[in-house]
């Protein structure tokens, strides 16, 4: 097949998080002329006519959009266009990206479907919160764990009030709380392998040797500074279903739930966090998650048994279309 590996417009000069789709794009473009297709890579148009003119002669679109105008929420728009131009492309649908990029509305879906997800509030009225229970400030719409440090965690109403609209002021957008959960984080990633989704093996962050003082999350700098002190010390682990098949069995469930209730196509990953009685949460789902060689989908893939080349060459066969 002729692909056109369609990316987000990259500045030199961008953020980590999003120079890192260029790196991904590069690999996956590699990855199907092993595979034995004709690749080129391209940033996205957010003009029709432009848009037609780009993608005019391709077989198909490895869609890895992440953002329109750095904006996030607006990465829906590269599957609605392809959609409406009748281009094949890989991974989810607009709908299903436009959805799970607002977090709290995400959050309500999977509350009135009957999935666990933290207790959460926002801005203006912020109902529902307590100063006795402690709080992660995120993002509304922003991924990459733009915004995440230590200072993300506080405790009490003021608190996160203020948290908020500190990040406000700093990144733009909006932002909610979070009840934290002190426990441990699943990222469990899913692929579609013709007659639906397969789970893959199920990865578990765990924090070794951690600053008992620092909150146990996967922050910025950790995720994109590989000179953090907490990056080396976030080590992926594969062991859950062979040593935990009660609390594997739940997670792969809700995976598989979150999958169906969305509309989730090709790959996609939900992120848990396992509290101290082992009772897994939802909280988010990535239709698109990063697809770049060292991250953690391809880890998953790889224990799995599929190299690079063959996990990108099966997202590609089951493109839309």
């Amino acid at each position: 097949m002729r692909v056109l590996v369609l990316h987000s417009d990259v500045a030199a000069d961008a953020r980590p998080d999003e120079l890192d789709t260029l790196v991904a794009a590069e690999a996956i473009a590699a990855a199907l002329m092993e595979e034995g297709h004709v690749a080129v890579q391209a940033p996205f148009l957010p003009e029709p006519a432009a848009l037609a003119a780009r993608v005019s002669g391709a077989d198909l679109v490895f869609n890895l959009v992440e953002s329109v105008y750095g904006q996030d929420e607006l990465a829906m728009l590269a599957p609605a266009m392809l959609e409406r131009l009748g281009v094949r492309y890989t991974g989810a649908n607009a709908a299903a990206i436009a959805l799970t990029a607002d977090k709290p509305a995400t959050k309500r879906v999977l509350r009135a479907a009957g999935l666990a997800t933290p207790a959460w509030a926002q801005a203006p009225r912020w109902d529902g919160l307590a100063d006795d229970v402690r709080y992660i400030v995120k993002s509304a719409t922003a991924d990459a764990s733009i915004g995440l440090d230590d200072a993300s965690v506080v405790q009490g109403v003021e608190a996160v009030k203020a948290r908020a609209q500190d990040c406000a002021a700093r990144f733009g957008g909006r932002w909610f709380a979070e009840a934290f959960v002190d426990g441990r984080e699943f990222n469990v990633a899913l692929m579609d392998e013709g007659e639906g989704p397969r789970v893959l093996p199920l990865a578990e962050m765990r924090f070794t040797d951690w600053d008992a003082s620092r909150p146990k999350i996967v922050d910025y700098a950790a995720k994109w500074d590989d000179s953090d002190a907490g990056s080396a010390k976030m080590v992926r682990s594969f062991n859950c279903a062979a040593d935990e098949p009660a609390l594997a069995r739940a997670l792969r469930e809700m995976a598989l739930a979150s999958w169906e209730l969305f509309g989730l196509a090709g790959y996609a990953r939900v992120d848990f966090r396992v509290d101290g009685a082992g009772e897994p949460t939802i909280l988010e789902i990535n239709p698109n998650p990063c697809l770049e060689p060292g991250a953690g989908f391809a880890a998953a893939a790889h224990e799995a048994g599929y190299s690079y080349a063959e996990l990108i060459g099966r997202i590609a066969d089951g493109a839309h279309g």
